[in-house]
Formats: C-alpha cells, sequence, structure tokens
C-alpha cells in the first residue's frame, strides 16, 4: 500500500462498517470494565499496550493515530506523546540510566541539547556532542558506555546533513542504539527505520497535524522491545496526549502527502529565486544543489518539506527588521508545518559545543505554506528591497 493510501485508509473503522467517516473522539478518564475478574486483570500482559484501559494511557484516538503513524514510518508500533518534546524527552530516557553516556549532534535541536545537558546530568547520564558531518567518524566520539547515538537531520537552524546510515552502523558495531528525529523530513520524505535507526520521532506538532492549532508526539519504535520499554517510560511519568490533540492530528495527516507535495515544490522554487538575490549569501536548504548536504539528501530521501534557513550578506539588524516587520504574508513565529508561511529570527552565536557556527551574525529561518509562491516571491522582493531603503 502506497503512502498516500495508507494516510487515508488507517486508523479508522472497517471498510463496511457503518458510521462517520472519521473515528468520534473519545473523552475518557474512567474505563469501564464488564466484570470485576476484567478490572482487576485490565493491565496484565498485552492488556497495557493494546487495550483502552484508562484515559491517562490512551483511548481509541490515540491507539488510532498510533496505528497510521507506526504504518506509514514502516515500523514495529508507535507511541503517542502530549508534545514534540516530550516524545524526545521520553525515548531517550527510557532506554539510557545512571552511567550510561549519550552521543548527540552539535547541530541538535536547542531543547533536546538543554534536556541533555540540564535534565539528565542530573540522574547520572553524561552527554557529549558530535560533528553533525562525522558519518563513520562517530565511532571516534563513542565511548564503552555509550548506549544512544542521537541523530537529527538536516540539524535544527543550520540544516546540516547527516549520513545516517553510516552513524547507525558505527553505533550497531559498538551497541548503542540510535534515535532520530525526523520531524523535518517526516516519514513520507525519509523513513529512519529503513536507514538502521532504532527509534524514530517526530513533533506532530510540525506537518503531520499541519494546521498551527495543537501539540503532539510521536516515537516509533523498529522492535517491541523498545515499544514496551517506550510506552512504560511514557505511562509512568504521565505524558499524555488528549484524545481531541490525537483526533485532530490524525485529520491532519489525511492531506499529509498533498500538502507536502505543495509546500516543497514552493519551497524550491522560493529557494532558488532568493539564492539569484545579491542581498543573500547562502540559502541553507539540502534539497538545493549548492548546499553541503545536498548529495546525502538526494541519496537518503525521497523529498523535501519546506523549511530552510536564510543566511544574508548584511549585518544590520535595523535592516533586517525593516525588512521583516514590513512583510504581508510570512507572519513572525517560531514553529512551522502548518499551512501559513513563517519567519523566524536567531541572532548568534548559537550553541555549539564542537564547531562553532560564526557564519553571519544572525540567521532567518523561513516556512513555506500553501500560498500561491509568486505572491511569496513578491512579499519577499518587496523586503529585501527594504534592506537598504529601496522601498
Amino acid at each position: 500500500m502506497k503512502q498516500d493510501t495508507k494516510l487515508v485508509a488507517l486508523g479508522r473503522a472497517p471498510v463496511r462498517a457503518q458510521g462517520p467517516v472519521n473515528l468520534p473522539v473519545h473523552r475518557a478518564s474512567t474505563i469501564l470494565s464488564e466484570n470485576l475478574d476484567g478490572y482487576v486483570h485490565r493491565f496484565d500482559g498485552d492488556n497495557r499496550y493494546d487495550n483502552v484501559t484508562y484515559g491517562a494511557t490512551g483511548t481509541q484516538n490515540s491507539r488510532a493515530l498510533a496505528e497510521t503513524v507506526a504504518a506509514v514510518e514502516g515500523g514495529y508500533r508507535t507511541v503517542v506523546t502530549g508534545s514534540g518534546l516530550s516524545a524526545v524527552t521520553m525515548a531517550v530516557s527510557a532506554v539510557v540510566g545512571a552511567g550510561d553516556h549519550v552521543l548527540v549532534p552539535d547541530s541538535v535541536y536547542g531543547p533536546t541539547r538543554r534536556f541533555c545537558t540540564e535534565v539528565l546530568s542530573r540522574y547520572g547520564v553524561e552527554s557529549s556532542f558530535y560533528d553533525p558531518g562525522a558519518g563513520k567518524g562517530v565511532a571516534d566520539a563513542m565511548r564503552a558506555n555509550t548506549r544512544l547515538v542521537y541523530t537529527e537531520a538536516p540539524g535544527s537552524l543550520t540544516f546540516e546533513m547527516q549520513d545516517v546510515p553510516a552513524i547507525a552502523k558505527c553505533a550497531h558495531e559498538r551497541g548503542a542504539l540510535v534515535a532520530m528525529d525526523n520531524t523535518w523530513a517526516t516519514p513520507i520524505c525519509f523513513r529512519p527505520l529503513e536507514h538502521g535507526v532504532d527509534i524514530s520521532i517526530q513533533a506532530g506538532t510540525k506537518y503531520l497535524a499541519g494546521h498551527s492549532d495543537l501539540v503532539i508526539g510521536m516515537i516509533t519504535t523498529a522492535t517491541d522491545t523498545l515499544f514496551r520499554r517506550i510506552a512504560d517510560q511514557v505511562n509512568a511519568f504521565g505524558d499524555v496526549a488528549s484524545p481531541d490533540d490525537c483526533f485532530l492530528a490524525l485529520r491532519g495527516m489525511r492531506s499529509l502527502c498533498v500538502r507536502l507535495e505543495r509546500q516543497s515544490a514552493s519551497a524550491m522554487k522560493v529557494a532558488r529565486w532568493l539564492e539569484s538575490r545579491p542581498e543573500v549569501k547562502r540559502v541553507l536548504y539540502p534539497a538545493l544543489e549548492s548546499d553541503p548536504g545536498h548529495a546525502l539528501w538526494k541519496r537518503d530521501f525521497a523529498g523535501a518539506s519546506s523549511l530552510f534557513g536564510l543566511a544574508m550578506h548584511t549585518t544590520d539588524e535595523a535592516a533586517v527588521a525593516r525588512m521583516v516587520n514590513g512583510l504581508d504574508l510570512f507572519r513572525i513565529g517560531s514553529s512551522w508545518g502548518g499551512y501559513e508561511s513563517l519567519v523566524a529570527y536567531n541572532r548568534m552565536p548559537i550553541p555549539r559545543s564542537v564547531n562553532p557556527w560564526t557564519e553571519t551574525p544572525f540567521l532567518l529561518r523561513i516556512h513555506i505554506g500553501l500560498e500561491n509562491p509568486d505572491d511569496l516571491v513578491a512579499d519577499l522582493a518587496a523586503g529585501l528591497d527594504r534592506l537598504d531603503g529601496r522601498a
């Protein structure tokens, strides 16, 4: 079954069942048992993973969402969490313990970095960072107690690509697991588990839900053992996504393929146009031939999403403020993946431990939505004209 068909067909009632097209929202805390024996044994064995037993362990809505995500990811099973960040923290904390070491790319999402350095460290787990371009050279950064190698491609803010298969091979040869934040690509453009990753993490808040109106996370595992371990961790910490958010996320996923196809095409058009502008120093977008990570992206990925970085020649923040503040279609906001275009501003230095990022004093991050790309280009053109007071 193709990906777009899975997104439509899965997580719904049987084909011949009479009822609504979409699974209704099941809001519940208490789940009633048919008899006392069923109540006493409601968490026994596989019941805790398969049945709806208590609202905080998931309802029909989270089960349907998890089923769909797992199928699209090509994984064993999926655990749904309350946010993208909690998907990161639950996945990582479930597989490491006191005395262990976690290896993290230097380009990682900022809150993930803070979790590793400020939270895991309090529980006796050590974290260190490696060059995201290390590839098989990641072996040099591994230690005897390295239990997890974390990946993210492209990297947050600076969009470096990683050689995920090479990293996974090195990690597995040394007995470590591999996790990946795959929010940028989604399972439509990249399926981590097919490239050696053990745990695939999604901030469903972004492209999967697609409408900028909820936060939710998903963790998909390659094996039953990892699924149970992470599901138990999520349950122990009381991390739960509301049935309403699960309903909306699954509804958003129904249109994921068509949204991504349109947004990716528009992003490429806008990114190529930006490359031609003299005010632009570099567009950080692996789908562009000029990007240092393009070869890896082309080898491993089936497509690109619509988020990229923009480095400008100017160092005048006031001029950039004139450019950004006057935009009509690009709103200023830090999330992405929805139907609307966004611009975000990131002042240097970006936290780094291995290779400092000093290319420009600031970066703009551009998200391309579902607006007509010609209108977006016109909006950006007017903005670039404001850089030197031409408009």
